[in-house]
């Protein structure tokens, strides 16, 4: 607000022309002078609309055709009362801002509560009318995106005044997204007319816009906004390719051959032999499109300068006219995407591709129906009223309950950290970090939900979208059914299972801030390791609870078995007692293998080693197939009466304190003789246990691996499996 009109012979950055006219359907460009002496005469009659507003009501009705005009009127009156008398710096009567926000809020198809709202959004802040008196005449909605656009008074917050009255627009977004559309409109009028500021302030409020309006424009789909910001900066902040851009569209349009035009005749023909209605238009790239392509492929051709819009009348037709374009003309199927099956984060719906003609012209295609269109160029501001109850035909979730695409997930996102955000500065700064993560993707929850999470995001990021504090607790994920540290960075599509620990002692590690990609994950993080100086020095430890040293110290502290440590394992032991097994050759002495650790009822084979010893394996054993191609021969075993028996097995966990404490203790309670124990040092959170035990039955081994399993920290637990050696 309190935006500032161009005084045309101040020199400043010239405004891109014929794309943003185009996107007006050929409107002329409203004079901003004329209408601003008609809003100096004051309303005509009362109950006429004043002239001053006709343009507004032009556009209104063109999307809205019965529409109730008489907020408008009132809003005006109210507005050009309040406001006369007040000049911007151009000279110009200070209504005419307000005025032409409208108006660009109107040929997107804003509803009459915000045009309403656009007129009155600077009332309060820079006139005597209160928001009461809002409320009063014209109802809480319209108070409401008032107050969201309201500007905090600097006497009040001093340098903070910039960032905290982003931070309430936001959160007053939350709850009604024409907030921001308001302010989006209110910024591009001023973008329009900044030339009359001096040059430092207009790379000021460029950068602000670059950083922090164009990506929430991108965020809630207002294409025509968007594009149009991105110029107006582009022409600021790189005023040398700007002008360089600007020549290349001025030689483009001299060219008397258009490829382009050609292409889209194509085509319609092709279209139209189909018998497939559609409309084809050529879209002009803006400058900033533009300058990306150029640097992107170097020399510029002809079909470079725009792309095809083909508008259709069902979802269905679109791929109708796809099958046709690539069966008739020749596709480049690297730049195909379909954006109706999968839409964007911000709503956006198109089928995209390219094809290319025999002189090596390319022309890339969108193809969308004319909702879609309309979707992509206004955004949430196609959406209308938050507040109206839903159409029948509007999605539901599973519960029944209306899908608010006016929420999106960065939305409530942004929402649940900026709360976390300590000071002003801070925020400011990790909402500019925020918003320039411009791609999101989708993940999926295990009970079918869904987490919506910017590009680069880790399982750390999707562990505090999901459980927001309580991800300190978080030790480790599945993704896709597989193990995955937290570190691990998810892909579209992903399914991810977060494992919680249940210890009270779980904490975060700082190394997690290294892998948090999210501002919600990353302030989380350094608010506990701010109130825990001693904390989150997980990874010096060796992921046990114990320190090295005491990982090597050979006792468990459960039920009194003793635990061998790595440093001990090639001593002597006493001979195991095992299962009983009957082999067919008299007098032969029967050892159970150590790689595989049969034990009944697993189906058995046996082989002769020196001194007429018979090794038993389980037939799945690598051993087993390794002896087998060597050409040794198997003798006949099978087990006897007796199910004592002796097995290895390997516990895998992430490290947290207590725990190899907490694993022996199941062990000894399963009844089980922990016979020796290595725990190896942590790898990326995790670590591997390897017990020995003795059993009395075999038939407890399902009952004991279940409980290991059971201990917090635990994901896998499985019989021990060696590599049979090298031929």
């Amino acid at each position: 607000m309190s935006a500032e009109a161009t005084n045309p012979a101040t020199p400043g950055p010239a405004a891109p022309p014929a794309p943003a006219a185009a996107r007006r359907k050929s409107r002329a460009r409203i004079d901003l002078r004329r209408l601003g002496r008609a809003a100096l005469l004051g309303p005509a009659a009362r109950g006429r609309l004043p002239d001053a507003i006709g343009h507004v009501v032009e556009a209104h009705r063109a999307h809205h055709p019965d529409a109730d005009l008489e907020p408008l009127r009132r809003a005006y009156v109210l507005a050009e009362s309040s406001h006369r008398g007040q000049m911007r710096k151009s000279g110009e009567p200070y209504i005419t801002h307000p005025l032409a926000v409208t108006l660009i809020l109107a040929e997107l198809g804003a509803e009459t509560t915000t045009l309403t709202a656009s007129l009155l959004h600077d009332t309060v802040e820079d006139t005597d009318v209160t928001l009461d008196q809002v409320r009063e005449q014209f109802g809480e909605e319209v108070r409401y995106l008032v107050d969201g656009v309201t500007k905090l008074e600097k006497v009040d917050y001093g340098a903070a005044a910039e960032p905290e009255t982003f931070r309430k627009m936001l959160v007053a977004t939350g709850n009604d997204v024409r907030v921001m559309s308001i302010k989006l409109a209110d910024r591009l009028h001023n973008m329009r007319t900044l030339g009359v500021m001096r040059p430092e302030k207009q790379e000021r409020i460029a950068k602000v816009t670059r950083d922090v309006l164009i990506p929430l424009a991108e965020r809630l789909g207002v294409q025509a906004l968007k594009t149009e910001l991105e110029d107006l900066v582009f022409a600021i902040l790189h005023p040398e390719e700007y002008a360089h851009t600007r020549e290349l569209i001025a030689e483009n349009a001299a060219r008397r051959d258009d490829p382009l035009a050609e292409i889209a005749d194509e085509v319609r023909g092709v279209l139209r032999e189909a018998d497939i209605p559609a409309e084809v238009l050529i879209r002009p790239r803006h400058f900033v499109s533009l300058h990306r392509v150029a640097r992107k492929r170097g020399r510029l051709r002809g079909a470079d300068f725009g792309r095809l819009l083909v508008l259709v009348g069902e979802d269905a037709d679109c791929y109708g006219v796809l099958g046709e374009l690539h069966t008739c003309m020749t596709p480049v199927v690297s730049e195909f995407k379909d954006f109706i099956a999968v839409p964007k984060f911000n709503l956006y719906q198109s089928l995209h591709t390219a094809v290319a003609r025999a002189g090596g012209q390319v022309a890339e295609v969108l193809i969308r129906t004319h909702q879609m269109h309309k979707v992509a160029e206004a955004g949430v501001v196609a959406l209308g009223n938050p507040y109206a109850p839903p159409a029948e035909e509007q999605a539901t979730t599973a519960d029944g309950e209306r899908a608010d695409p006016t929420r999106p997930g960065w939305l409530s996102r942004l929402l649940d950290w900026q709360q976390a955000a300590p000071d002003p500065d801070t925020f400011w700064s990790t909402l500019r970090e925020d918003l320039a993560q411009d791609r999101e993707i989708t993940v999926f929850r295990p009970d079918g939900g869904t987490l919506g999470l910017p590009e680069g995001a880790s399982c750390v990021d999707a562990a505090y979208a999901q459980y927001g504090e309580d991800a300190h607790a978080c030790i480790g994920a599945r993704v896709n059914g597989r193990l995955a540290t937290l570190s691990t960075v998810l892909r579209d599509g992903d399914t991810v299972q977060l494992l919680m620990g249940q210890d009270p002692a779980s904490e975060p590690s700082r190394e997690w801030l290294e892998h948090a990609h999210t501002a919600a994950a990353r302030i989380a993080i350094q608010r506990w390791l701010a109130t825990h100086p001693g904390g989150g020095g997980g990874s010096e430890s060796d992921g046990t609870g114990r320190s090295a040293a005491g990982a090597q110290s050979g006792t468990a502290g459960a039920g009194g078995s003793a635990v061998r440590s790595a440093e001990t394992e090639g001593a002597p032991m006493a001979r195991p007692r095992g299962a009983d097994v009957l082999v067919d050759r008299p007098g032969a002495a029967v050892r159970l293998a150590g790689c595989c650790t049969p034990v009944p009822p697993d189906e058995i084979t046996g082989f002769a080693v020196r001194g007429g010893v018979v090794t038993v394996h389980r037939v799945g054993c690598t051993a087993v197939a390794h002896m087998k191609s060597r050409g040794r021969a198997e003798v006949d075993v099978r087990w006897g009466d007796t199910t004592e028996c002796r097995v290895t097995l390997v516990a895998e966990s992430f490290g947290r304190p207590h725990l190899l404490a907490d694993l022996t203790e199941a062990i000894a309670l399963e009844g089980a003789e922990i016979v020796s124990a290595t725990v190896e040092p942590p790898s990326q959170q995790r670590v591997r246990h390897t017990y020995t035990l003795q059993l009395p039955d075999a038939t407890h081994l399902p009952a004991l691996m279940r409980a290991m399993r059971d201990v917090p920290g635990v994901y896998d637990v499985s019989r021990a499996q060696h590599q049979a050696p090298a031929s």
